[in-house]
């Protein structure tokens, strides 16, 4: 009987271990999300599986062109996958479907179409210290921060970047970051 109940506590300590290295793994290191919708068409799909790397922004800020996930505020659990294009302290303003960066034209890394609604950003969007301004790469399809609704981010609200696709299989790999 001593034998049954040492062998019964040993799974449950070896359970509860497992348990929490995994709650630590997902709240501070990385999570499984799932991209819903076009709005990063053709980076990403609908369906795709990916990990979010939620260390790497304890270390440094978020840069340009990286694809980042965050908590939409008006619906719990709904989380928006953009990509970084204004940095804290920039003025962002989008002019004949062109973005501008303090002004000055911003040459984006790949093919995306000029954009048909500036929203908020037909006047300059002055970002304040510490929020980011990110646009869904399918620009004319994307609720973002050309939207009121969306607006800046703030960098806190920012969860982790998207860093590994894992599903479908034969997309399997890493996402391109940087411009």
């Amino acid at each position: 009987m001593k034998d049954v109940i040492k062998e019964l506590v040993g799974w449950i300590v070896s359970i509860l271990l497992i348990v929490a290295v995994s709650y630590l793994i997902v709240t501070f290191v990385g999570q499984r999300t799932q991209v819903s919708g076009s709005s990063m068409e053709t980076t990403l799909s609908d369906g795709d599986h990916l990990i979010v790397d939620k260390i790497s922004y304890r270390f440094r800020e978020p840069q340009r062109y990286e694809i980042v996930v965050f908590p939409y505020r008006y619906e719990k659990n709904t989380y928006y996958i953009k990509r970084i294009i204004g940095l804290p302290g920039e003025t962002i303003q989008i002019k004949d479907g062109q973005i501008l960066i303090d002004g000055e034209t911003y040459q984006e890394d790949g093919e995306f179409p000029g954009i048909e609604n500036a929203g908020v950003a037909e006047t300059k969007v002055a970002l304040d210290s510490g929020e980011y301004f990110v646009l869904g790469d399918n620009r004319n399809d994307s609720m973002d921060s050309r939207m009121a609704e969306v607006g800046p981010i703030v960098g806190e609200r920012i969860i982790g970047r998207a860093w590994l696709r894992i599903y479908p299989f034969d997309q399997i790999g890493f996402l391109k970051h940087g411009s």
